[in-house]
């Protein structure tokens, strides 16, 4: 795992912690385990952005656009940074909206990890939860060159996180238990504790 130099030791004890990556990251799947290792609420942001306008994403941006889309995704993201003791999975591509990382870098309670994995992994799991039909269907898969461009736009903004958790080659409990083992490790500082 890999921690940012402003998250190593002494920083205040998180309240909640998101979870941001590509398609096929398994932003759900392991913020659903790390949510139950805690013993903290699972949140997914889309599913819900899905419950609050009851239509599908796709149906959401069939009637009001991406642009549209994404300002329900970011009242949504500030209505869940109130919570806490929640892991929170966002969208893939929440974190290409200016005011999403705004509102997660300001949030001193919130730490937010990066589930890292190469493109060809990421696509192969993707195709996987398809052909096991866990997953909708995602058209974006049979046009590489555009998704390709995408992951390349959106690593950086994901490379910004205070943890990023290498997840090739690994399953879902043995990510899950690197990630409580470094929470474990880490100095936090309880608030209104310390200096």
């Amino acid at each position: 795992m890999t921690i940012s130099s402003a998250t190593r030791d002494g920083v205040l004890l998180p309240k909640r912690i998101v979870l941001t990556g590509f398609m096929g990251a398994g932003k759900s799947t392991l913020g659903d385990l790390l949510a139950r290792g805690l013993g903290w609420t699972f949140v997914d942001l889309d599913e819900e952005i899905v419950r609050a306008q009851q239509k599908s994403i796709a149906d959401i941006f069939a009637s009001i656009g991406e642009s549209g889309f994404r300002e329900l995704e970011r009242a949504a993201l500030a209505q869940a940074l109130q919570r806490e003791r929640i892991v929170l999975a966002l969208g893939g591509g929440a974190i290409e909206t200016d005011a999403n990382r705004l509102l997660l870098k300001e949030d001193r309670e919130t730490l937010l990890l990066y589930l890292e994995a190469p493109l060809d992994v990421l696509m192969a799991r993707c195709e996987q939860q398809q052909l096991e039909n866990k997953a909708v269907r995602r058209p974006v898969l049979e046009k590489r060159a555009e998704l390709a461009e995408r992951f390349l736009r959106r690593r950086p903004l994901y490379e910004s996180a205070h943890w990023t958790l290498h997840t090739t080659g690994r399953n879902p409990e043995e990510i899950v238990d690197a990630i409580l083992q470094q929470w474990k490790q880490t100095q936090w500082i309880e608030c209104g504790v310390g200096t």
